[in-house]
């Protein structure tokens, strides 16, 4: 495996690393605050995860000898080993139309997509050079764009934020790797209004694309103990707070394309090397939400709604795309992002209730037209 190893792979690795880590920490920080957990809770949530995909990485390429390229569910899962151990329940969660998926997809992500002009309006010489600077470097070079938009924030949060009296020393003392242990409570309605839909999306949005995007490549990798083995991984990072971890879409095309290494072979060393900076990345997640509690709630927020316009512009152009279901998708996108909640269940699940209705009642009148 070492006659493997290259430095162009290694490079591409610490890439990877660095800008999964940095394009969407905050999404996970703010998801997590977002369901009522303390700071500390948050920083022991992201350790879990990050250190869970980081060997969860290592462990997929060193055994199958291909770049398998492993994220944080970014909008999150609970239920994915059961896809791979369970293939009826893979093949029905697959057989969800696209459209209604990714309007729900659209639809969870609106609000936080608010946050960056939210903050420009909060302060406008806080808030605003950080979206100058995103539009800027994404103009020319998109992947570096949530990464610079990151450093821009703790330039804005070092040089432009009044900070309390000792707030930096009791940063400074938050360098050990968090540790809280949450148990998990299973309620029927978290798991139809959380799991269940945010299970779907991860399938449809990462899990998938990420199995597609190896077969692009010319890899032929076997879906089923590769969410079997993310699944188990998942579970395992629940009881620090964890949410889920899975196949990465977006860094499964760097680990996997030409510029890891020419040699399709030797391209699973990226994902190794990745996989050891995930993991070196999550041990000092507490000084990372350290820092970021010293600033104002809406600036992370609006680095994490950065982090999410590229997923809600392709979501919602895959949602609209297709004529036929653009009313269902319309109905799901509308409803999921209207935050309503029934019997204490999330926009999310009715959404995407609303939408399959709409299409199955729009191919009635068809059949019957």
């Amino acid at each position: 495996m070492l006659k493997d190893f290259s430095p162009q792979a290694a490079f591409m690795g610490v890439l990877v690393a660095f800008v999964g880590f940095a394009s969407s920490f905050a999404v996970v920080l703010q998801g997590l605050k977002g369901v009522g957990a303390t700071d500390y809770e948050a920083a022991s949530g992201l350790m879990a995860l990050s250190v869970a995909m980081g060997i969860c990485g290592i462990a997929l390429s060193v055994w199958t000898k291909l770049p398998v390229s492993v994220a944080w569910s970014t909008p999150g899962a609970a239920l994915i080993v059961l896809a791979g151990l369970i293939r009826p329940f893979g093949r029905a969660v697959a057989a969800i139309p696209a459209p209604i998926a990714n309007a729900m997809l659209a639809g969870v992500i609106l609000n936080l997509c608010f946050a960056p002009f939210k903050a420009v309006a909060f302060d406008p010489l806080l808030g605003l050079p950080i979206l100058v600077v995103w539009a800027v470097v994404a103009a020319f070079k998109r992947l570096y764009a949530v990464p610079a938009a990151l450093l821009t924030f703790v330039v804005v949060i070092v040089f432009g934020v009044d900070l309390p009296e000792g707030a930096m020393a009791s940063w400074a003392a938050s360098l050990a790797p968090p540790v809280e242990f949450v148990l998990p409570v299973f309620t029927l309605p978290a798991l139809v209004s959380i799991a269940l839909p945010l299970f779907i999306v991860t399938m449809a949005s990462q899990n998938i694309p990420g199995i597609a995007i190896l077969k692009v490549n010319k890899y032929d990798p076997q879906p089923g103990p590769m969410f079997a083995v993310t699944g188990l991984f998942s579970a395992l990072s629940a009881p620090l707070g964890g949410h889920a971890v899975n196949l990465a879409a977006i860094t499964a095309a760097m680990c996997a394309g030409e510029d890891a290494h020419q040699d399709p072979r030797r391209r699973y060393w990226a994902a190794i090397i990745a996989g050891i900076g995930y993991v070196l990345l999550g041990l000092a997640a507490g000084a990372v939400t350290g820092f970021v509690s010293l600033a104002p709630p809406i600036l992370i927020q609006s680095v994490a709604g950065l982090a999410l316009i590229g997923a809600f512009s392709g979501s919602s152009v895959a949602a609209f795309q297709v004529p036929e279901t653009r009313e269902a998708a319309a109905v799901t996108f509308l409803v999921t992002a209207s935050g309503i909640s029934i019997l204490g269940i999330s926009g999310a699940f009715w959404g995407l209730i609303a939408g399959v209705a709409m299409l199955g009642l729009v191919k009635l009148a068809k059949a019957r037209g």
